[in-house]
């Protein structure tokens, strides 16, 4: 390897030796004691000497940070990466710097594990041929021709067999990604998916109760406001490791300005650890318990912003429901207990969520008294199964004593890159003028019933109609469906039943592993460029850094190719070339003005300019030269205390709720909220009432208790991927193990120390991981990083890797939402060994 250093380093190497002693030396670094920590001294780390050029490169994976890559290319490889050093770095304008995941791109795009050609099954024939093989079968080398040419034949034998519904194809990626649904739905249609994943229950709950679409970027502060808060919340929310980016050193800024944290979460995170006054540790999925006993403190206390919830909200007391409600379904008397005998005291509280009753009560007082206070809620805890109460509790909590629209203050679902800048976008793109393509099918599957509906051909439209359906074709593209939704040893069963699966992809990922035809598609850095919106302060233009792998191939590419050999016109699906797509990009993207009043134009374009994208359009004038935007990579606005472009959201409304009504029924926040009700009911899962309860998670601390499965398993976003990607990343194992978090307590009592291998097992499936035990987990609670790839022992059907889909059942309940963290489990040694997750071979085929 250390030969490969310096070939690189000295520019004697062309990218295809580059590629072939890449693979050779991947394999090297898998050997027990090589480090794969490579240093030159002679280096010069600034610039690479006068040779190369630094290019941005896109760093596309779903984290949120969207920070600023750049590549180092010489003579065609990626020799190095930096982050943001366009300007000086400072709290006002901070750079945007990146991390680990980010800067270990080019041990993933140039990786020795790239899928280099086309490729079928061994034992694949039309129909599906040995099925039960998917997952263990060969694999054989392909041309294009004969790639292609075998998915027009199955596309057409399968449509012709059983009609376009049976085909069906799981979205993921972002939106340039979205090549098979537009052939799909020229060919005739598709069964698509639905869910929320990432969100958990908020999505739905938010928009229903405060009349505003949830989109994170319109949720809370921005950094500057953040500052203005006297207390700080973070609930179920870890940005250092789940929001990359900015938020950690924002949050830093507002603690250096004065503001107190608390962190309320199972784990004593590492956002708890560099911010918290004081950590509240509490049993997953039972966060709705402690806020009813709060709120029942802050009303038998007379604490509560009386005015605020007269004028802003419906439905806290019997006097301010709207008209027809049951006077009984009001959130004061449910608190209270009037009608159900169960006051929700905080004694009540603590025996569900673990938190002591004092402790309750002390924490009620301290954010009933304290203004501005801000609750940001991570995704995580309405992460749940039945978990539409909690984020509609927590809002309500932040109704009951005012703290919503001043400066400072909130309660918002805010992660990714908003988490801690909220507000309108100051910079962004322009469309890609891309025309839609409408699918004529209108069957979409929850994540939560798409395998079963796979598996016995059933699945629930809405309330009052369960669908026939008839799945025989799978195909997924730049997605880990079988990975990352829940009931993974249900989605192979499902996967090895269809008569053809496909996968596009750049690595041998659980969807290409399970599929019959893998077909390698180019990553963002092989393509010729794009936009990439950040936090709401920045624009990114990333440009092509090296020309495709192997044989790796777009992904519209590909379906237009398919759709020729099916009659289908490639203008109908892609009638934008991506060089026009870029320049629509560019030439619609605006920059606020500085007084905040509106809009201008970003960027001037030249003819010249125009002319070089291989598009066509107008010449224009704005802020800024495409030039300067295309050797910078970013656009940051200027920003400084006291600027025009700070943001509070529903601060006009809060100020005015006569004259500035939200986007509800009643015109009001509303804690009595039908609509949500209505909504929950209709999708035909389960059903919510109109206020904010208790309800107990299915699969969650009090089925544990009786069940057989004592532990709840959460899972986390781990340092080592973003979801999955990267997880193949030799670097980034080596640096973070997969493994599974223990508290002490519990681990004395199944006497298991650090290092022992553990399986985990669920009602839905095993996997067996290293442990890691500590005293900063709650005792009862385990964790794994989510993301971390499949590999399942065929034998005993657990799976070595630790992924968390194996151990989440595959439940729809609520608004269809997936609930990661209900997750009920045991703990057991394991007496067989397991190596080190950098020790593992890579899925090098071919």
């Amino acid at each position: 390897m250390g030969n490969i250093l310096e070939g690189i380093i000295n520019k004697q190497i062309n990218r295809r030796n580059f590629l072939k002693a890449s693979a050779i030396g991947a394999a090297g670094l898998a050997l027990p004691g090589c480090s794969s920590t490579l240093t030159n001294a002679g280096v010069d780390a600034t610039a690479g000497g006068n040779e190369g050029q630094w290019i941005t490169a896109a760093c596309w994976h779903n984290c949120g940070g969207r920070c600023l890559n750049k590549a180092l290319v010489v003579d065609g490889v990626v020799v190095r990466q930096k982050t943001d050093d366009t300007h000086e770095d400072s709290p006002d304008f901070p750079q945007q710097r990146g991390c680990a995941r980010g800067r270990s791109h080019r041990k993933m795009v140039m990786g020795a594990d790239r899928l280099k050609y086309p490729m079928k099954r061994k034992n694949w024939a039309p129909g599906g041929g040995n099925k039960e093989l998917r997952g263990q079968d060969e694999w054989v080398r392909i041309s294009w021709d004969e790639a292609l040419d075998i998915m027009a034949s199955e596309l057409t034998r399968i449509k012709d067999a059983y009609g376009n519904r049976t085909f069906f194809a799981p979205v993921g990626g972002s939106d340039s990604m979205q090549a098979v649904p537009r052939l799909l739905s020229a060919f005739g249609g598709y069964t698509a998916r639905w869910g929320s994943v990432s969100w958990g229950s908020w999505p739905t709950v938010y928009s229903k109760v405060t009349g505003q679409p949830h989109n994170g970027a319109s949720d809370g502060n921005d950094r500057f406001r953040l500052r203005e808060s006297k207390l700080i919340i973070l609930w179920g929310a870890n940005p250092a490791q789940s929001s990359q980016g900015l938020p950690t050193y924002n949050y830093m800024q507002a603690k250096k300005a004065g503001v107190k944290f608390i962190v309320i979460d199972p784990i004593y995170t590492e956002s708890a650890r560099a911010l918290a006054d004081q950590w509240i540790p509490i049993r997953p999925a039972t966060d709705t318990a402690l806020i009813l006993g709060m709120a029942y403190y802050i009303i038998k206390n007379n604490l509560l912003d009386q005015n605020f919830l007269d004028n802003c909200t419906i439905g806290f007391d019997a006097d301010h429901l709207p008209e027809g409600a049951d006077p009984q379904d009001n959130f004061k008397d449910y608190v209270l207990g009037t009608y159900d005998n169960t006051p929700k005291t905080p004694e009540w509280a603590a025996e569900i969520c673990g938190i002591s009753a004092v402790k309750i009560a002390e924490f009620a007082q301290e954010y009933a008294t304290t203004k501005p206070a801000a609750i940001i809620s991570g995704g995580a805890p309405a992460r749940i199964n039945n978990g539409e109460h909690l984020p509609h509790a927590m809002m309500t909590l932040a109704y009951m004593v005012g703290n919503v629209g001043i400066p400072g203050a909130g309660v918002s679902p805010n992660m990714h890159n908003s988490a801690t800048n909220a507000g309108p976008a100051l910079v962004k793109a322009g469309g890609n003028g891309m025309p839609k393509i409408v699918n004529p099918i209108d069957d979409s599957i929850n994540s939560g019933e798409m395998y079963d509906a796979i598996l016995n051909g059933k699945y629930i439209k809405q309330k009052g109609e369960i669908r026939d359906i008839n799945i025989q074709m799978i195909w997924t593209w730049f997605s880990h469906n079988l990975n990352q939704r829940a009931g993974s040893s249900q989605g192979i069963e499902a996967y090895r039943k269809v008569e053809f699966v496909v996968a596009q992809n750049m690595f041998l990922t659980a969807d290409a592993q399970y599929a019959d035809l893998v077909l390698p598609v180019t990553s963002e850095w092989e393509r010729l460029g794009g936009l990439l919106t950040g936090n709401r302060e920045i624009l990114i233009h990333y440009r092509q850094i090296v020309e495709p792998q192997y044989e790796a191939k777009d992904d519209l590419w590909i379906v237009k190719e398919i759709g020729k050999r099916l009659g289908i016109d490639p203008m109908k699906v892609c009638p934008v070339s991506d060089g026009q797509q870029l320049y629509n990009q560019l030439a619609g993207a605006e920059v606020i003005k500085e007084d905040g009043s509106g809009y201008e134009k970003l960027l001037t374009l030249t003819a010249e300019d125009i002319k070089a994208l291989g598009a066509e359009g107008e010449p224009q004038t704005g802020r800024i030269t495409y030039q300067e935007f295309k050797e910078k990579g970013i656009y940051q606005v200027p920003r400084h205390k006291g600027d025009k472009l700070e943001f509070t959201s529903f601060e006009d409304f809060v100020a005015d709720p006569a004259n500035h009504k939200v986007n509800t029924p009643s015109g009001k926040f509303e804690i009595y909220c039908k609509s949500l009700a209505d909504n929950i009911e209709k999708v035909g899962f389960t059903s919510k009432s109109p206020i904010p309860k208790y309800e107990p998670s299915v699969e969650g601390y009090e089925d544990g208790q009786k069940n057989g499965y004592p532990f709840q398993l959460i899972t986390i976003h781990y340092f080592r991927r973003s979801h999955s990607t990267l997880d193949n990343v030799t670097w980034l194992r080596e640096a973070f193990n997969q493994e599974c978090r223990l508290s002490a307590q519990d681990a004395a009592e199944l006497g298991i120390k650090t290092g022992d291998i553990v399986r985990v097992t669920s009602q839905h499936g095993s996997v067996i991981r290293p442990v890691y035990v500590t005293e900063t987990i709650t005792p009862g609670v385990v964790s794994l990083g989510e993301g971390a790839w499949i590999d399942m022992d065929e034998g005993n059907g657990v799976d070595k890797a630790g992924c968390t889909g194996i151990l989440n059942g595959p439940i729809a309940t609520g608004q269809g939402h997936t609930g990661y963290n209900s997750c009920n489990v045991k703990v057991e040694k394991y007496d067989k060994p397991l190596a080190l997750d950098v020790n593992w071979p890579q899925r090098i085929i071919l």
